[in-house]
């Protein structure tokens, strides 16, 4: 699957089959990830793959918004280091990680991590050393849910030339 045909069929996945996503697959979507811009080429990141189900339920525990975090055969943690563009770094490297999964036949979703009360308890679950901090986690899988549309607003509504 190209790049833009990835970009449209991505969609948030929150239903999971049972099926462990392969280790070569979450290297080929850690390395996408690695790949993504930085702010002069700092490169802040540090992922952990999360694919233990008592962590994954741990983790899911302790967010608001990611129980099915526990569900997914895969969790993906982004880490940054922080520096002065932290967060923009980190979520260039989650959108990617996002696409990679969609161009490997996964689903995913991205579950908020900056700023959340339970960041600091992740981090601590998961040994990251202080001085990072969490940008997302990214629960991965065989989709188990049927195919929905999703509506994105027009071209003509979002793009505008020269001046708003």
């Amino acid at each position: 699957m190209d790049a833009l045909e990835a970009l449209r069929n991505r969609r948030s996945v929150r239903r999971y089959k049972p099926t462990p996503v392969p280790r070569d697959m979450i290297e080929k979507i850690v390395d996408a990830a690695r790949l993504a811009a930085s702010a002069v080429n700092v490169q802040p990141w540090e992922f952990v793959a999360i694919t233990d189900p008592d962590m994954r339920k741990r983790i899911a525990d302790a967010t608001d918004h990611g129980k099915f975090i526990a569900e997914a055969p895969l969790c993906i943690a982004v880490f940054c280091k922080d520096t002065k563009y932290y967060l923009e770094d980190g979520s260039a490297a989650a959108q990617n990680i996002l696409v990679a999964a969609t161009a490997l036949g996964l689903g995913s979703c991205w579950v908020a991590g900056d700023k959340k009360a339970y960041s600091d308890n992740i981090r601590q679950h998961l040994a990251v050393p202080t001085g990072h901090k969490l940008i997302a986690l990214v629960p991965i899988g065989y989709s188990d849910e049927p195919e929905k549309t999703r509506t994105k607003r027009e071209l003509g509504q979002v793009l505008h030339y020269e001046k708003f």
